[in-house]
C-alpha cells in the first residue's frame, strides 16, 4: 500500500483537529473528557474497521452520533469561542492586507490616550481601587457593550478613576474602550472556567481571562486587594509592572 501526499495531509488535519479539541477542553477544565473521547474513537475504529463486528460497530455508531450532539449542546460556549478566535485571526489577516494596500485602518489609541489609561491604572493601583478595562481590537464587542451603560466619552484618567471609584453606580463591572473612545461602563463579561487559574485571582481576573478567551481584546485588571496590575490577552493572564503595561498597549493598540 503506497503512502502518498494525500495521506500525509489527512493525518496532519486529524492531528490539528485533535490538538484544537484538546486545547478547547483543557481551557474549560474538561481535559479528562478529551481522553475519554479519544479512547472511544480508538475502540470504535478497532471494532468497526479491524475486527469488523457489524452489530457492535452499529451500536458504537449510534452512540457516537448521539454523543456528538450532546457535546455540541454542553460545550456550545467553548465552541463559539473557538470559532470567534478563528474569525479574529482571519480579521487580523485582512487588516494586514488592507494595511499593505494603504487603506485607512480602524482607529486605535494615540500616545496621549495610552498615557491616560496607564495613568489611571497607576493611581488606582496605589489606592487599591479595583478596576477592569477592556480594550477592543478587531473583533466586535457589541454584545458585551450592551450589557452596560453607554458612555461614548473621551479617554481620560479622571473619567476612568471616577467610574471605578468605590460605591459609584458604574464601578461594579467592566469599561470597554473601542475606536479610541470610552464606549460603555458596568459591562458584564463572561467568566473563565479555566481551573488552572491561581486561587488568589478574584472575579475580575476570571472575567478578564474569560474575555481574553472569547475575543482578541486586551483586558487590564487592577486588584482591589493587592493593587497589582494584570493583563489578560490571548487566553493568558499575568501580573505586570506599570511600564510593561504601557509597552504592551503601544505594541498592540497604538495608531
Amino acid at each position: 500500500m503506497f503512502f502518498g501526499f494525500k495521506d500525509l495531509v489527512d493525518i496532519l488535519l486529524v492531528a490539528l483537529l485533535l490538538f484544537e479539541t484538546y486545547r478547547l477542553l483543557r481551557t474549560s477544565g474538561a481535559v479528562n473528557l478529551f481522553w475519554g473521547i479519544l479512547a472511544y474513537v480508538g475502540l470504535w475504529f478497532i471494532v468497526s474497521f479491524i475486527l469488523r463486528l457489524e452489530l457492535t460497530g452499529a451500536i458504537f455508531n449510534f452512540i457516537g452520533s448521539a454523543g456528538a450532539v450532546a457535546l455540541v449542546v454542553i460545550f456550545q460556549e467553548e465552541i463559539r469561542g473557538m470559532f470567534s478566535r478563528i474569525g479574529s485571526r482571519m480579521s487580523n489577516a485582512q487588516q494586514i492586507v488592507r494595511f499593505h494596500q494603504n487603506k485607512q485602518e480602524q482607529p486605535l489609541l494615540t500616545d496621549e490616550q495610552i498615557h491616560q489609561i496607564v495613568l489611571a491604572c497607576g493611581h488606582m493601583a496605589e489606592s487599591k481601587v479595583g478596576a477592569l478595562i477592556v480594550i477592543a481590537a478587531e473583533q466586535e464587542l457589541d454584545e458585551y457593550e450592551q450589557t452596560g451603560e453607554t458612555i461614548n466619552a473621551d479617554i481620560s484618567a479622571r473619567m476612568i478613576e471616577n467610574i471605578f471609584f468605590k460605591n459609584t453606580p458604574l464601578h461594579d463591572g467592566a469599561v470597554i474602550i473601542r475606536n479610541g473612545r470610552l464606549q460603555s461602563a458596568a459591562c458584564i463579561l463572561p467568566v473563565s472556567k479555566n481551573r488552572r487559574i491561581p486561587k488568589h485571582y478574584g472575579l475580575r481576573h476570571r472575567a478578564a481571562l474569560g474575555m481574553a478567551e472569547k475575543s482578541d481584546a486586551l483586558c487590564i485588571v487592577v486588584s482591589e486587594e493587592t493593587g497589582r496590575i494584570s493583563i489578560a490577552e490571548d487566553s493568558k493572564i499575568a501580573t505586570v509592572k506599570l511600564e510593561a503595561l504601557a509597552e504592551q498597549l503601544k505594541k498592540k493598540h497604538k495608531v
